[in-house]
């Protein structure tokens, strides 16, 4: 079974209704969206919000318990060896063979694969995973080092489509830049990712479109600049003298006046506010730029009550 495309493209993932439940746990529920080509598209959730029961599904190792899901065109429940075959994969808490040599890993896994590791040179220079590196027992490895070598496992055939859990998970900052950087030229060459991630920061640098989900439901499902923004922004603004009242200027909530100062959320673009209030007597301006964690907190806290109620 097909999924119907999204727009003129076909997308590469497209669930309609997808569902899965553990017993009484409701681990998806409902789940429809597409992924198109050529895009990085964020899976963003807490620990628990079914993340990675999502991707175990798209790739066949779990059935839906209702609804449907195609990847690369090819329907999960029927067609999951095809679709390993043609995608990168990076689970979460990947465990290596403690015993083998990274570049044994590196062969093994692409051997299982079943195609040229055509990237693996470059992604090894990229990661620093040099050949004395790579020589070593993985049981010698670090956090992190393993890590790279389920990124550069995942990539080194150079897939059409990686889908990716928690890729940047014990990462150092240099090597996560390093990975954003990789992404960023997979993009361009127009590979899709899929990644799921609780990491605010890395979803809002590189993804096209982000899902959030929470307790298994679709809660937003938008392009990042759409959704950054209609986020609000932190303003303080300092005067020459006493503040002015600018309780009433349409959006701005929050308004807290102290002495020569103000603090507010400011809800409206940013140009016509910087219109309303300027000033000879405006000394000092500060605009926090808008953040995808605030999206994220109103997402899920705005639900707080019903859970409770339905707990």
């Amino acid at each position: 079974m097909h999924a119907e495309p999204m727009g003129t493209q076909q997308a590469v993932i497209a669930t309609r209704g997808l569902t899965k439940h553990y017993g009484p746990v409701h681990a998806l529920v409902d789940l429809t969206l597409d992924v198109r080509a050529g895009e990085i598209f964020g899976f963003l959730g807490p620990n628990g919000a079914g993340k990675s029961t999502m991707i175990r599904t798209l790739l066949g190792f779990l059935h839906p318990t209702a609804g449907s899901a195609t990847v690369l065109g090819l329907d999960v429940t029927t067609a999951s060896v095809e679709i390993r075959a043609r995608t990168g994969y990076l689970p979460g808490g990947i465990a290596l063979y403690d015993e083998l040599s990274g570049a044994d890993v590196l062969s093994y896994l692409n051997d299982l694969q079943g195609r040229e590791a055509v990237r693996r040179d470059e992604l090894c220079e990229r990661l620093q995973m040099s050949p004395s590196v790579l020589r070593r027992k993985v049981r010698d490895y670090s956090r992190g080092m393993r890590q790279k070598i389920g990124v550069i496992q995942a990539l080194q055939h150079d897939p059409e489509l990686a889908i990716l859990d928690e890729p940047t998970e014990g990462l150092d900052p240099l090597m996560q830049q390093a990975f954003y950087s990789l992404m960023d030229d997979l993009r361009a060459a127009g590979r899709t990712i899929f990644f799921s991630s609780h990491i605010l920061s890395e979803v809002e640098r590189i993804c096209d479109q982000v899902a959030i989900i929470r307790a298994g439901h679709l809660m937003a499902l938008q392009h990042v600049d759409d959704l950054l923004a209609r986020r609000k922004r932190k303003v303080s603004l300092r005067w020459r003298g006493s503040a002015p009242d600018l309780s009433e200027l349409p959006g701005l909530a929050d308004v807290v006046v102290k002495g020569d100062r103000i603090e507010a959320t400011l809800l409206g673009e940013v140009a016509g506010f910087v219109r309303a209030i300027a000033s000879p007597s405006l000394e000092d301006l500060t605009i926090e730029p808008a953040r995808l964690e605030e999206a994220f907190l109103e997402f899920y806290a705005g639900d707080e009550a019903s859970e409770e109620a339905r707990g």
